[in-house]
């Protein structure tokens, strides 16, 4: 990695590390990680820590590992590997040749494991899961000793020998350190380090029937691979005189060091990875990457860019303490960036005809459109304009309410990029009073949408023409969740009692510019006066399908939102 050593630190990690390097504390090496376990698909909590590590790195001109955690096999799967690799490369972390797994060393976690038996410091335990709980007490109770803690070192080594060797059932036996049963921090209280379980794991096959626990592994892991400072997330705050008691008893040189910052807390949703897999497993979405979820892929299916998130994580900084983050500023981050980048299309959601009654019948025209008024260099694009178009029905109101300056009986408004129209006349179905056809006139000389006499016309829709538009589905998504804080069983629910009902809503008779006929899986658009919207992969030629992934701010709902709570 480059180095780009800057010296000004901007968070207290930084401070810490500036700290280190002027002190020589690792002969001015800076070696950060990302260690997920492979369990389950990245969220965007994830995603702050492993571009807070992959920054420090790059920051310090240091290194970067991604080491996968891989010590439970039973929750573990090559699929989630994968899904990772995926994802980090997306976000922009790159590894070079420093990908890891905890399971390349189980041979040498399994020697200090021994060795911590030699030393008197672990022993082989008998109780059962039920009784270590019990035995550890309370909060304000001290534990108590397991009858097994004084095992001979000899016993203990043999017994741990032929738990290895796969003598004893699942569950009969485990290897726990020896510490102090009455220490404060329950996690000292004689902690399990190793556990049988007959399951095949997908590195290193039947070769293993025990495992490490992930608070030895970890901090040894960090030791194998010399890493310096090991920045986790506060609920690891607690582990971290575990973490330095194993560096510790096993007289690591250079022990790397444990810094915990505040995850990431996101409202309108849920970032337990065990509550994200029910959500899947469960049928509640439609798998992992289901647009709705704060899963990366997720996330990267509904429109999301990595640029966003990216400048998403560096505005909400690094904190010492949990606080919860307004989606709000996630949606804005990905406005900012979609609107210098996205271009510009014609989309109409919900059609409503419109007829130009004096426009010459069977003629066609073409008009000028902006790709991206941000961008000029993005240039423009010609689109079909003719004697019937399809409209958006949110654009027309048969009784206008005030402040209301799209289309209405006898009003004016102007088609974006091509001429100014007035609505005559309005066609009903006779049946259900639905309105199914509006009638208007255009005036011929306001080519480009401005009249000659210099009046003045507010409203500005957008349009496709009839005959030339291409027919899509487009697929609305809003949060998953209807409470800030689905996660609050105060009231004694569920986190699915609040799963909001409306979350999706796809839309089947959508209209778009015919230069949309063909887009391709991951690009993103902006259909004007609308949002800003990513071609889902169902998408085929011919077939677009089109993800909403953020509105834009719209003043008008607004307003209608007021005129309605009011009554």
């Amino acid at each position: 990695m480059e180095n780009t050593r800057q010296t000004e630190p901007t968070n207290f990690i930084e401070e810490i590390i500036t700290r280190d390097l002027e002190t020589n504390k690792y002969g001015g090496r800076v070696h950060t990680r990302f260690p997920p376990e492979p369990n389950g698909y990245l969220h965007i909590g994830h995603a702050k820590a492993a571009l807070l590590n992959y920054g420090l790195a790059e920051k310090y001109g240091g290194l970067f590992n991604l080491r996968f955690d891989d010590t439970n096999p039973t929750k573990e799967d090559v699929e989630y590997v994968e899904s990772i690799k995926e994802d980090l490369a997306w976000l922009g972390c790159k590894w070079d040749d420093r990908l890891f797994y905890a399971s390349d060393y189980f041979e040498r976690l399994y020697e200090y494991a021994v060795r911590l038996i030699e030393k008197g410091l672990a022993y082989v335990c008998d109780l059962s899961p039920e009784e270590i709980r019990e035995y550890r007490g309370t909060l304000t109770e001290p534990g108590r000793e397991s009858p097994y803690r004084n095992r001979p070192v000899a016993e203990n080594l043999d017994l741990f020998r032929r738990m290895r060797a796969g003598e004893f059932p699942e569950g009969s036996r485990v290897l726990r350190a020896k510490i102090d049963m009455a220490s404060p921090n329950l996690n000292m209280r004689d902690p399990v380090i190793y556990r049988i379980m007959h399951v095949p794991h997908h590195r290193t096959g039947d070769k293993w029937c025990i495992y490490p626990m992930y608070d030895f592994a970890h901090p040894l892991s960090d030791a194998i691979e010399g890493i310096t400072h090991s920045v986790c997330s506060l609920e690891f705050e607690d582990h971290r005189p575990l973490y330095d008691w194993f560096l510790e008893a096993l007289e690591i040189e250079q022990p790397p060091q444990q810094i915990e910052f505040a995850r990431l807390n996101l409202n309108y949703t849920v970032m337990s990875k065990r509550k994200l897999r029910q959500l899947v497993e469960e049928g509640y979405v439609n798998g992992w990457d289901d647009p709705r979820m704060p899963t990366l892929s997720g996330l990267r299916r509904r429109g999301y860019t990595p640029e966003a998130i990216r400048d998403f994580c560096q505005r909400i900084g690094v904190a010492k303490s949990n606080s919860v983050v307004d989606i709000a500023l996630l949606e804005h981050c990905l406005r900012e960036d979609l609107n210098k980048r996205a271009p510009r299309v014609m989309g109409v959601l919900r059609p409503l005809r419109l007829v130009i009654e004096n426009y010459p019948e069977g003629e066609v025209e073409e008009v000028e459109a902006v790709n991206n008024p941000e961008d000029p260099a993005m240039g423009t694009r010609k689109l079909p304009f003719s004697r019937v178009l399809y409209i958006d029905r949110d654009d027309f109101r048969e009784v206008p309410p005030k402040k209301y300056y799209r289309l209405a009986p006898g009003r004016e408004v102007r088609l974006k990029y091509a001429y100014l129209v007035t609505c005559t006349d309005v066609i009903k179905d006779e049946r259900t009073g639905e309105v199914v056809e509006l009638r208007c006139v255009y005036d011929p000389a306001s080519k480009g949408g401005s009249a000659p006499d210099g009046r003045k016309v507010k409203g500005t829709i957008h349009w496709v023409s009839a005959d030339h538009a291409q027919p899509a589905e487009v697929r609305l998504y809003d949060r998953l969740f209807t409470r800030e804080n689905p996660d609050d069983d105060k009231d004694g629910g569920d986190f699915k009692d609040y799963i909001n009902r409306d979350s999706l809503e796809v839309l089947t008779s959508c209209l778009v510019e015919p230069g949309l006929a063909n887009a391709r899986s991951g690009e993103f658009f902006q259909f004007e006066r609308v949002g800003y919207f990513c071609v889902d992969p169902d998408s085929t030629p011919g077939k677009p399908v089109f993800n909403r992934a953020v509105s834009l701010r719209d003043s008008w709902a607004k307003i209608e939102q007021k005129i309605a709570a009011k009554g």
